[in-house]
C-alpha cells in the first residue's frame, strides 16, 4: 500500500478550474433554475390532463410565458450584464404564469422561476478576483504600495459611508485630490 494521495492531473486541474471561474463569471444557478422552471410549465402543458383547457389568447399565452422564461435562462448564461432586466422579466413572467400555464405549472414551475428570477437579482460580480488577463505589478513597487494602503486604512470608514441629503461630504484624501 502506498501513502501518496492520488491528485489530478494538471489538465483536468486546468479545466475544472476554467470551469468554476466561467461558472462564477455569470448567475448560473439563477438562470438553471429559470429555465427549469420554464421547462417544467411546457411540460405540464403537455400532459394529458383533460381538466386543463386553454381556448383562444389565453392558450398562446401558456406556451409564450414558459418560452420566454427559458429565453431568459439562456441569456442570463449568455449576457451576466443584463441580468437585472431578465431577473424582472422572469419574476413578472413568473407571477403570470399561475394564471397562464396551469397555475405556473403545478406551483413548481412557478416557484422555480421566481427563486431564480430573486438569486439572478441578487446576483453580482465577484470584484475581489482580478480579471484571468490582468497584469501583476512589479516587485519594485513595494513601498508605494505599503504607502498606498496605509492611506486606504485612513479612509476606509468614508468610502463606506453613504451621505443622506444635506450632509457634507469627508474631505477627499490626497490621492482624490489629484
Amino acid at each position: 500500500m502506498s501513502t501518496e494521495q492520488h491528485q489530478p492531473a494538471p489538465a483536468v486541474r486546468g479545466t475544472r478550474g476554467r470551469w468554476r471561474r466561467w461558472r462564477r463569471a455569470r448567475p448560473f444557478t439563477a438562470a438553471v433554475l429559470i429555465a427549469l422552471g420554464g421547462a417544467e410549465m411546457l411540460a405540464t402543458l403537455r400532459a394529458p390532463l383533460g381538466v386543463l383547457l386553454h381556448i383562444g389568447p389565453q392558450g398562446l399565452a401558456a406556451y409564450l410565458v414558459p418560452t420566454i422564461l427559458v429565453i431568459c435562462g439562456v441569456l442570463l448564461i449568455t449576457t451576466p450584464q443584463q441580468r437585472v432586466f431578465y431577473a424582472v422579466v422572469s419574476l413578472v413572467l413568473g407571477l403570470v404564469s399561475w394564471l397562464t400555464s396551469n397555475l405556473g405549472g403545478f406551483l413548481v414551475g412557478m416557484l422555480l422561476a421566481l427563486t431564480g428570477g430573486a438569486l439572478a437579482f441578487a446576483w453580482t460580480p465577484d470584484k475581489d478576483h482580478p480579471p484571468t488577463g490582468a497584469a501583476t505589478k512589479p516587485a519594485s513597487h513595494e513601498n508605494e504600495d505599503e504607502h498606498k494602503h496605509e492611506h486606504e486604512d485612513e479612509h476606509e470608514d468614508a468610502a463606506d459611508t453613504v451621505l443622506l441629503p444635506g450632509m457634507q461630504s469627508p474631505d477627499p484624501s490626497p490621492v482624490d485630490r489629484g
